[in-house]
């Protein structure tokens, strides 16, 4: 299972220029790699947590619990009813998340041997928190359903989160 993830914010010191090579989000300063932008801190040589979707739920790993880091992984699913509040029926989990993306959700249950943890992001503080776009470069909520890459002006479907302020610090 890969490590949990590591989050960062604009300016924080990641490490020196000798153990990584600065990419996409970053700058160097001094002989180290700073963030330049607030969210999941991506090595390019590790494993990437996948989930998996189709049209009735997403497959989730759950790498925090609050603001905890967990020691391995655990399996959750996002079912299609437990996306939104309103509208349960029209909701399309591929227009609400894609592999990759980081998700703030909360536990509703304990579910069955094969989800583990069954999850709910039905409230607007819940849903996509970071996404990376096609292009490899983090994605900026436009609206509470889209999300657009900077670089090439793309806009997808998420189910954004309105996240709070309590959720922003390390």
């Amino acid at each position: 299972m890969a490590p949990p993830a590591r989050y960062c914010v604009p300016g924080e010191r990641l490490c020196s220029t000798e153990e990584a090579t600065a990419g996409s989000g970053t700058y160097t300063r001094h002989g180290f790699i700073f963030s330049s932008l607030a969210g999941c801190l991506e090595r390019k040589n590790e494993d990437n947590e996948v989930c998996s979707i189709n049209s009735r739920f997403a497959k989730v790993h759950i790498l925090y619990v609050g603001s905890t880091p967990l020691k391995s992984t655990f399996r959750g699913t996002i079912r299609r009813e437990d996306i939104r509040a309103t509208e349960k029926d029209k909701v399309e989990v591929y227009k609400s998340f894609r592999p990759s993306d980081i998700v703030l959700a909360k536990v509703i249950s304990l579910g069955d041997a094969q989800s583990n943890y069954l999850l709910s992001t039905a409230e607007n503080e819940l849903g996509v928190v970071v996404a990376r776009s096609e292009a490899g470069v983090q994605m900026v909520p436009i609206s509470w359903c889209e999300m657009q890459c900077p670089r090439t002006h793309t806009k997808e479907f998420r189910k954004v989160a309105r996240v709070q302020p309590q959720f922003l610090q390390t």
